[in-house]
């Protein structure tokens, strides 16, 4: 043997010890993880919460983010969270025995789910079809149809359009809800009113959701030609909103000049995607999910938990392209209800507008009053409100800065302006909108 080869031999028996040494190091430090495991349980003490709830959803998400914030700020809570469909996960519910659930499931599943389960539940069914009997063990969460669906109306009605349209879900009871109240929008406004129903619903059915849409397109198609021109089509949530937006790109429809859409959920990238992107009706279930929390907390401790319903409300309309024209035959009034939109913020009077577009101040409010029926500060004042609540209800900010970004000169007149519109100071209404949102 070469003296090289000595060499290579020695080096390779030098790390075959090395190696043994390192292997039976890691083994010791195994065996006193496992036994320091054995003698502190894991999570020892802390509640087992089991999140029944999809992530393939803005409603889900924004639940999960709200139950999150509230186990860390008054947990720790040990949350237990499986990915893929919620009923992949309803069969390992069954057999799991822990201290709560917060679950977003079917009303049969949620019934059987209730009957094999002692834990405390919050539960939210999934076609909102019935509300679940009072028990001392029970709460829900339930989203407001009505509030939806108004906002919805109004921010078409607002723009201009005298003509309403609603597509819904076939079979979905939310989706029926929301068009009914549509529907009564429409009827106190003497709107033109039409509904169009789908059995698609996207992630509901995740297996047949192509063949069921591809079934459901041509008719769709039909009914988006016959409507009224422009007209304002509210989808029962973004996945519908996406199809319309498909079909009146299928049927040559311009959007929004022809057919302005709105959504519901504000699913981002939902919305983001469609072509042209697409506005949507945002609703607060991350505070809806912080407010389930508390309330399965308060079951969880056997404390007195009333009222034990939860409420899904609208806070604004995210708007983006697929609703973003003025309805307006005076184009001189579209103008100028641009300019407010885009501006009202900021430090904006009637005479800058009147510069903005070109005419006289009183030129621009009487054209504007008898086209709009409201005056153009009337307009400014409206717009800068929306925004307001808009702050107030998902912001912590103080009201003295909700009013600055709100475009009020100072916190007087912004606390003067909401009193005489909403009844209540901002303080009070921020409040209300709080303790409003678990309700009978």
């Amino acid at each position: 043997m070469s003296f090289g080869d000595v060499a290579l031999v020695t080096r390779m028996t030098k790390m075959d010890r090395q190696n043994g040494a390192a292997r039976r190091t890691m083994e010791r430090s195994r065996k006193r993880t496992k036994n320091i495991r054995e003698q502190v349980p894991q999570n020892a003490g802390l509640p087992q919460v089991a999140l029944l709830i999809e992530t393939s959803t803005e409603y889900g998400r924004g639940l999960l983010r709200g139950i999150s914030r509230y186990a860390r700020l008054y947990g720790p809570w040990s949350l237990q969270l499986a990915p893929g469909h919620v009923r992949d996960l309803l069969a390992e519910a069954a057999e799991w025995r822990g201290s709560g659930i917060i679950a977003r499931i079917s009303l049969s599943e949620a019934r059987r789910l209730l009957r094999s389960v002692q834990a405390p539940c919050v539960v939210s069914s999934l076609n909102e079809e019935v509300a679940f009997p009072s028990s001392a063990r029970i709460g829900e969460i339930r989203t407001d149809a009505e509030a939806i669906a108004r906002m919805a109306a109004l921010h078409l009605v607002e723009a201009g359009f005298r003509s309403l349209a609603y597509c819904g879900f076939e079979n979905c009871n939310w989706s029926a809800e929301r068009e009914k109240f549509m529907a009564a929008f429409a009827a106190e406004r003497g709107l033109s009113w039409s509904v169009c129903r789908t059995a698609s619903a996207g992630w509901m059915h995740p297996h047949n959701w192509i063949e069921r849409w591809q079934k459901d397109k041509p008719d769709m198609i039909r009914w988006l030609k016959a409507l009224p021109k422009p007209a304002g089509v509210v989808a029962c949530n973004d996945v519908c909103g996406r199809e319309v937006l498909e079909a009146c790109a299928a049927a040559g429809l311009h959007v929004p000049e022809e057919v302005a859409v709105v959504g519901v959920d504000n699913d981002e990238m939902m919305c983001e995607l469609a072509t042209p992107p697409l506005s949507s009706v945002a609703l607060d279930v991350e505070r809806a999910g912080y407010e389930a929390a508390r309330l399965l907390d308060s079951l969880m401790k056997g404390s007195p938990a009333k009222p034990r319903v939860v409420w899904v409300r609208p806070t604004r309309v995210a708007a983006r392209l697929s609703s973003d024209v003025v309805a307006q035959e005076d184009l001189l009034v579209a103008r100028a209800l641009q300019v407010i939109r885009a501006q009202a913020a900021h430090n904006l009077g009637v005479s800058d507008i009147a510069k903005e577009v070109g005419v006289s101040r009183r030129t621009l409010e009487r054209r504007f009053s008898a086209a709009a029926h409201r005056t153009v500060l009337d307009e400014i004042m409206r717009r800068r409100l929306e925004r307001a609540k808009q702050l107030l209800l998902e912001t912590d900010l103080r009201c003295y800065r909700v009013a600055a970004q709100s475009g009020f000169a100072s916190l007087k007149t912004f606390n003067r302006v909401f009193r005489r519109s909403e009844g209540m100071t901002p303080q009070t209404f921020r409040s209300r909108s709080m303790a409003e949102a678990i309700g009978d």
